[in-house]
């Protein structure tokens, strides 16, 4: 699902919003998630999941083109953790497609 689609169920699903504040809404969350991880802050979305940074020490690569050693410098990346409950619907609906007969 990419941000215009979820843009458009969410106009979809509530007929009240327009589709430019469905699209507001989007960019005002994802901002907001966005800023609240380069704070270092962690999100937690109870029976979703958490964002969080981890930290990526420095290491020393290779150029696969030569063959040289490069330094990478370390690196802060964001992280997601999936909550039980979105596993189990992930797992339930995935094997429920999978075992569902063809027509």
């Amino acid at each position: 699902m990419t941000r215009s689609d979820l843009v458009e169920e969410l106009a979809a699903r509530f007929s009240q919003l327009t589709h430019r504040d469905a699209e507001y809404a989007v960019k005002t969350i994802l901002d907001a998630m966005s800023d609240a991880l380069v704070r270092g802050h962690r999100i937690e979305i109870r029976g979703f999941g958490s964002f969080s940074i981890n930290r990526r020490p420095p290491r020393m690569g290779r150029n696969p083109r030569s063959g040289e050693s490069v330094a990478i410098p370390e690196k802060r990346v964001p992280h997601f953790k999936p909550g039980k409950a979105l596993r189990e619907a992930v797992d339930t609906r995935t094997e429920e497609m999978l075992t569902a007969k063809p027509k």
